[in-house]
């Protein structure tokens, strides 16, 4: 089976399967406009005024487009997925074992989105969840077989959809609360710090903003890369944030489906979720199929069902049983970004040897202990905890690489390069 049927799971994608900027942009932009982000948007609703909300989102999705766009970069100049790039930073095995946490955290984040969907429209409608969570899976597991192309088709639909049904609740929440002068007037109950509040913003997206480089891969130039990113994160991901804020302190409900339910608006609100959580999930799902494919050196698109079916099955337990874990999980994500951001910038100094051409030191132990090192930093210190995490666990890298007992490893790694 060739690697084009297979998005190039196994290889860098050809310069004829290269896209231009807007292919690339509807699925960056696609891939921010996440539930999660809405719901975090109506978490900092609650705990801030709308110029302190704008302020932290301003922030916020700067050093996440800066953290991403790096990976963009890396995608787009090598053509190698995550996983792939993986192998050069932490060895031929321990490029499995990450691939590992983040194509199974991916698959458990697809059934929780199932069920998220599910739940509340069966709230709304009385229709049996059971078999929401059935249709919902299938219909998102067929258009994530098709890959990136069925992606690109996807967010064309989707992310026009969203931003004018999402406006619309928007203007409505702002007409209720008496205009803009009076949203603006409008004091939070309880208020939370600013490093809280940053927190809450990035760590609503590093995790899957850690496999942007599975998307940017098909761009033609690291500039579209870049660009596309940069764009994705401060329009997609920031209008995210202000729909669910907005609502928030305009009803009191940090759910954007709750709000717009509230407002009466029921078929938009599940016409917008559905939407929303399919180009998600579609993601998702996308990756951890080009994980699992890497791991196990077998089809793509046959992981991808298989990853579908048992998302889809296991929907609702891991929603209710699982979430905590998934986000444990989570946080072990964006040390793996910084590692290979600071592998491929600072300690090979922007090059990597061709993929096909090269062969890979079994495990590169300084960059197991890097990564370890970063989660702990995120879990431990205060302040900013992704931010902690991605810092510290560049840096670690960065020293360790430097540190005699690595170096004979490291030298053997770069000469079998």
């Amino acid at each position: 089976m060739s690697e084009y049927s297979q998005d190039y799971a196994h290889a860098p994608v050809s310069a004829a399967a290269r896209k231009g900027f807007f292919p690339i942009l509807v699925v960056m932009v696609g891939f921010t406009f996440f539930s999660a982000s809405m719901w975090s948007g109506g978490t900092l609703g609650q705990g801030l005024d709308f110029s302190s909300f704008l302020i932290t989102v301003m922030i916020g999705n700067l050093l996440l487009g800066a953290y991403t766009s790096g990976l963009a970069w890396m995608g787009s100049k090598t053509g190698l997925s995550t996983h792939l790039l993986s192998e050069y930073a932490f060895g031929k095995i321990g490029g499995k074992l990450t691939s590992l946490v983040l194509a199974a955290t991916q698959v458990g984040w697809f059934g929780v989105g199932v069920a998220m969907f599910a739940l509340p429209v069966n709230k709304a409608t009385g229709i049996n969840t059971e078999i929401l969570v059935l249709i919902s899976g299938f219909l998102m597991t067929v258009t994530a077989f098709f890959g990136f192309k069925a992606l690109t088709i996807l967010s064309f639909i989707a992310v026009p959809a969203i931003a004018l049904l999402g406006g619309f609740s928007v203007r409505e929440a702002v007409e209720s609360a008496g205009g803009l002068s009076a949203l603006m007037a409008i004091e939070p109950a309880a208020t939370i710090t600013f490093a809280s509040a940053v927190s809450i913003c990035i760590g609503s997206f590093i995790s899957g903003g850690s496999l942007t480089a599975d998307f940017t891969r098909f761009a033609r130039t690291p500039k579209i890369a870049v660009s596309a990113t940069l764009i994705a994160f401060f329009l997609g991901n920031s209008l995210m944030f202000t729909f669910g804020a907005i609502g928030s302190m305009v009803t009191g409900q940090a759910d954007i489906t709750e709000v717009m339910f509230l407002q009466g608006l029921i078929l938009p609100a599940v016409i917008t979720l559905g939407l929303n959580i399919w180009t998600t999930n579609d993601n998702a799902l996308y990756v951890s199929g080009l994980g699992f494919a890497s791991i196990t050196g077998k089809s793509k698109n046959l992981i991808v069902m298989i990853n579908g079916v048992l998302g889809t099955l296991f929907a609702l337990w891991l929603y209710n049983h699982f979430v905590g874990w998934l986000g444990l999980l989570s946080s072990a994500l964006p040390p793996v970004g910084a590692i290979l951001l600071a592998d491929y910038f600072l300690v090979r100094k922007g090059h990597y040897p061709d993929y096909q051409q090269a062969s890979f030191a079994t495990i590169n132990p300084s960059a197991l202990i890097a990564w370890v090192v970063g989660i702990a930093a995120a879990s431990l210190l205060p302040g900013i905890a992704p931010i902690n995490g991605v810092v510290v666990a560049a840096i670690s890298h960065v020293l360790l690489q430097k540190a005699p007992i690595f170096q004979g490893r490291m030298a053997h790694a770069e000469t079998s390069l």
